[in-house]
């Protein structure tokens, strides 16, 4: 398993390198890094439970998205903002099916002030045509970052809340660096924010 997390790890550099001087190497170097969060989960178990099948399944579409965003266009974007979208929401399930507990679920009130938030700071820079997509995306994502937090209080493993809270956080990189502010800047901390979340839940994806 560790060797799965160091391709993320070296995949990351290259990708983060790729993207300060703007080389095509970022083609690969994606690719090659989400591909080792799910070689992660894989190693780690993932298959043997119904947990972990789902957690593996939310990963690959996690991995889709990174390839969709690899392009520029709104239809590249609006490709990877679906995956994303419908891999929280399998992350979601799969948190259901680990167990959830009832507490947990307070989590609510953060996560929709966190939403709320977030979609005021975006609203000036959205076109008409993709106020609803991320309304339903920032909601998506907050309600499964709850699921996350009641899912960990079942059965406390601090990887699934940690990992989905810095999965959430990395989200707000993307939405700046495509609707407010654009610049390497977005990826130098989004990008180390989405491959450490990702790799944490690929690990508890085993348990």
């Amino acid at each position: 398993m560790v060797w799965a997390a160091v391709v993320t790890v070296l995949g990351l550099a290259a990708l983060l390198a790729s993207e300060r001087t703007g080389s095509t190497a970022r083609l690969v170097a994606k690719p090659v890094a989400s591909a080792g969060f799910i070689a992660v989960a894989v190693a780690a178990g993932a298959l043997d439970t119904g947990f972990g099948r789902w957690m593996l399944a939310a990963l690959v579409l996690s991995a889709l998205g990174d390839v969709f965003l690899l392009g520029s266009s709104e239809a590249r974007f609006l490709g990877g903002l679906g995956s994303f979208l419908t891999a929280h929401l399998v992350y979601g399930i799969a948190f259901l099916v680990r167990g959830v507990a009832a507490p947990g679920l307070l989590a609510i009130v953060p996560f929709a002030i966190f939403a709320r938030l977030v979609l005021r700071w975006l609203g000036p820079h959205l076109s008409d045509r993709m106020r609803g997509p991320d309304v339903a995306y920032a909601v998506v994502i907050s309600v499964m970052g709850v699921l996350a937090v009641a899912t960990a209080t079942d059965v406390w493993d601090w990887r699934i809340p940690v990992g989905a809270v810095m999965f959430v956080i990395s989200d707000l990189a993307v939405a700046r660096d495509n609707f407010v502010a654009p610049g390497f800047t977005n990826r130098l901390w989004g990008l180390p924010l989405y491959y450490g979340g990702q790799l944490l839940l690929a690990w508890a994806a085993g348990a």
